[in-house]
Order: structure tokens, then C-alpha cells, then sequence
């Protein structure tokens, strides 16, 4: 899945749409995701600018968004003006070495269940094969009344 693609699937936008390319989706099952750090990512102008890391809640955003991905594409559907994908709790949140501008992060998302809008996923991030961040999230889709 390209940019077109997922700008077509997430709401999210510059600075916010942290999701580059969709490498691998097995439909219900898993989502192997893209992005790519750059040093002129907004975040790094104070996220310690001597030596620049990329927040580790942005990492879980990133993370979330390739599992709202997945969370789609497995209902075959698309997010809606009165739908709305929040995160609805983030366990066993371990961060394991940082993510640096020039870095690849690839997202890896397995869904664990899902039921009533409410999606458990296992989640990993990894530069170069080396685990930057693992959590267990947990996303709900709902619908919003204007």
C-alpha cells in the first residue's frame, strides 16, 4: 500500500501521519509497516537537539497507525466523517534502544482479537532488525455523533 493509498485510510496528516508504506498485510491476521525517520521531522527541533531521538510516544502513534491499517482493511471498510479510531489502553510498553534521523522504523502489528469495535493488537517497532519498542495496544472504533 503506497502514500495515496493510506491517506486515503488514516485522517492524519503532515506532521502527524507517521505511516511512509504498507510493506506486507495479511488480511486479519498482521500489517508490516514503513517509516521513515528524517531529520526534518518537527519533533527534533527540541526533542534533544544535540542528539536527536524520536519520541517514544510517537513510535506508539506510529504503531497505532498501522494497526487502524490493519483494523480496516480486516473489516473492509474505511474510516468515515463519523468515525473515529482512538487508543484505549497501551500495556507492556518497553522501549529498547532509540530511533535516530536517518533510521528505517518498520512497524510490525499482529491483531489478537477483535470484538465490538474494541481491537487487541502485539505490536513491535524495529530499526535494522533490532527491536526499538514491543507494547500490547489496545484500539477502539467509534462512531461520533456531530
Amino acid at each position: 500500500m503506497d502514500i495515496h493509498k493510506i491517506l486515503k485510510q488514516l485522517p492524519h496528516r503532515y506532521p502527524f501521519l507517521l505511516v511512509d508504506r504498507v510493506l506486507e498485510i495479511d488480511k486479519g491476521k498482521s500489517i508490516k509497516a514503513l517509516k521513515n525517520v528524517t531529520i526534518n521531522e518537527p519533533f527534533f527541533t527540541g526533542h534533544f537537539p544535540h542528539r536527536p531521538v524520536m519520541p517514544g510516544v510517537l513510535m506508539l502513534e506510529a504503531l497505532a497507525q498501522a494497526a487502524a491499517l490493519l483494523a480496516f482493511d480486516a473489516l473492509d471498510t474505511s474510516p468515515t466523517d463519523d468515525t473515529v479510531y482512538y487508543f484505549a489502553g497501551i500495556d507492556n510498553a518497553r522501549f529498547k534502544r532509540p530511533v535516530e534521523p536517518g533510521d528505517q522504523l518498520i512497524l510490525e502489528v499482529e491483531l489478537l482479537r477483535m470484538k465490538a469495535g474494541i481491537f487487541k493488537f502485539k505490536t513491535r517497532a524495529a530499526v535494522a532488525g533490532e527491536t526499538a519498542v514491543e507494547a500490547e495496544l489496545t484500539c477502539a472504533m467509534r462512531k461520533i455523533s456531530a
